[in-house]
This record gives C-alpha cells, sequence and structure tokens, in this order.
C-alpha cells in the first residue's frame, strides 16, 4: 500500500541556528544546513507527505512514544543550550491518523508504544531543527518518535523501526521518510572549554571510532555495525544509547539491510560531537526475514542504559 522512500542519518545541532544569525557564527554551519535542504528536495522528488523523525532529544522512561498531533506551532528555547537556541519559531502540520496506526502496528508487533494525538506536547529540537531547513513551506506533515530511550533495549527499538515500516507498507496509502535525528559520538566538551572545541571532536579516539563507522555504512559492513552497535553506543558516548539509529536500521532491515550509505554532509565536530547527514537507500526487504534477523542479532543486547 504505502512507500518507504527515504531513510537518513541527521544531525540536529543547535549551532546550525546560530549559523542563521548575525555573528561570529554566522555561515559557520552552512554545509549542514545544505544537506537537510538537499534531503529537503529528495523527500520532494520522491513524493514524500510525510516524514518520521526517530528524536533523540525526546527522552523517555517507559515504553515508546509517538508525537502526532494535528497541528504543531511555538517559540522554541532550549532548556540544554539556551544560548544556542532562543526563541525560534516553528511550523508544521502533523499526522494523528498514521501515528495512530504507527502505535498500533508497533503493539501487535510486541514494542508497547503510545500515541499521543490530543496533547500539548511540543516537538523536541531534534525534530524543530531538521524541519526548519527541510519543511519551510509546511510540504510535509511531521511526526515525532521518542529516541532518547533511558531503560529500553535496542533490540526493542529495531523491532519498532520494522514494525512502522510494516505500519507504512501494509496499512498507510502514501509515501514516508524516516529519519535517525542524532549525533555518532555524543561526548560533548568539558563545562569552560566549548569555544575551543566548537568545531572539534573531543579525543581523537571517538573521531576515529567514528570515521570508521561512516566508512562502514558507505561500505554496506551492516552485519559488523549492528553487532557492534550496543558497545559502540556506550564507548563511543552514542547520542540516546543509539536508539535513533537501531530503530532505523530495524526499518530497513539490520543486519539483512543490503545498502550502501551516502554522505550528503561530510562528518565534522561540533562541541565536541561527531556530526553527519547521510542517507540509507531503502531497499526491498522479505518481511518473514526481519523479525528472525533482527531476534537473532539482537536478543542477546545488554540493555544500554545498565552499561553506562
Amino acid at each position: 500500500m504505502g512507500t518507504l522512500a527515504l531513510a537518513a542519518k541527521i544531525t540536529h545541532v543547535p549551532s546550525m541556528y546560530l549559523s542563521e544569525l548575525d555573528g561570529p557564527r554566522k555561515g559557520s554551519r552552512q554545509d549542514a544546513i545544505d544537506g537537510h535542504r538537499e534531503i529537503g528536495r529528495r523527500c520532494r522528488e520522491l513524493g514524500v507527505d510525510t516524514i518520521v523523525v526517530f528524536d533523540s532529544h525526546w527522552l523517555v522512561n517507559a515504553n515508546y512514544h509517538v508525537n502526532c498531533g494535528p497541528h504543531f506551532q511555538g517559540l522554541y528555547t532550549s532548556n540544554e543550550l539556551p544560548h544556542f537556541i532562543s526563541n525560534m519559531a516553528y511550523e508544521f502540520p502533523g499526522h494523528p491518523d498514521l501515528g495512530r496506526v504507527l502505535a498500533r502496528v508497533c503493539n501487535d508487533w510486541k514494542v508497547e508504544t503510545l500515541a499521543h494525538d490530543q496533547t500539548t506536547l511540543a516537538p523536541e529540537y531534534g525534530t524543530l531543527v531538521p524541519m526548519r531547513y527541510m519543511n519551510e513551506d509546511q510540504h510535509f506533515r511531521v511526526i515525532s518518535v521518542s529516541a532518547l530511550c533511558q531503560a529500553h533495549y535496542l533490540n526493542d527499538s529495531a523491532r519498532l523501526g520494522w514494525a512502522m515500516r510494516r505500519a507504512v507498507e501494509d496499512h498507510y496509502d502514501g509515501t514516508v521518510a524516516f529519519f535517525a535525528s542524532g549525533s555518532l559520538s555524543h561526548r560533548f566538551a568539558q563545562n569552560g572549554l566549548a569555544p575551543e572545541y566548537a568545531f572539534k571532536v573531543w579525543s581523537p579516539f571517538l573521531e576515529a571510532l567514528d570515521h570508521e563507522v561512516v566508512r562502514m555504512w558507505q561500505a554496506g559492513e551492516w552485519r559488523q555495525f549492528c553487532g557492534m552497535l550496543p558497545e559502540y553506543a556506550a564507548k563511543g558516548h552514542g547520542e540516546g544509547f543509539m536508539h535513533d539509529t537501531a530503530m532505523l536500521l530495524g526499518a530497513l532491515g539490520w543486519s539483512e539491510y543490503d545498502g550502501k550509505a551516502e554522505v550528503i554532509t561530510p562528518y565534522f565536530g561540533a562541541s565536541g560531537t561527531g556530526q553527519v547527514n547521510a542517507v540509507f537507500p531503502v531497499t526491498p526487504v522479505r518481511g518473514e526475514m526481519i523479525p528472525r534477523a533482527v531476534a537473532s542479532t539482537a536478543d542477546g543486547y545488554t540493555s544500554i542504559a545498565t552499561r553506562l
């Protein structure tokens, strides 16, 4: 019925907003902004009507959650970095019907998920920043999914991603994009050193690790990457414990995925963290393969929350 047309791992660094404003940082993140606009252009070209964002800034302590209100509008100031994002205007349509379908099918696949279609809950900046550049004209409907998961297993997040693809392809008459919104390594610069690390990664180890991960993505080494994901999330300080990435790869077929990533915005450092915009081609999968692939590869995962 429906189509998952585009999948991507995207940055949402708040310095992209600073890059718009007059001052010393003006223009400094234009490459990341241009990457978002290119991904938005591709979505339009593919006929995408709805973007689903796995948002690693939406912290939850139980269940998975889908923010699918009918409309989102407001001014956003980051509680984490209010000197980076302050009074940033946003507005875009939501999609309650699809949000409810996504949650229902996730529950069918034994991943407890709640849809919030009548809520005052606003999206986090893992959704707001990308939509600022991809969806300026409010062309796309937007759904946000919690991906900063404090007490969750990565295998459940992978299964959620697969269930959401099944929801789109089996129960929705439209075209959707999935975005994993989060960094690679996410070790912020120590307090007092932030200006020195504005365009750097915190350590040579983390930078080298991130570069190897991007190389694996470009080479299509998914079995190896899925096998190392829990340890990478822990030792590599992965943002949101890398649940957004597990969701995205679950949707694509997990370790059986056979695509190769295309880097849109080359890897860069931001406040100590490692960032990239990369598109993962959506390839066909046989539905009966994925539950076994996810189960056999991920059932042994230790909760990242207990590893730290």
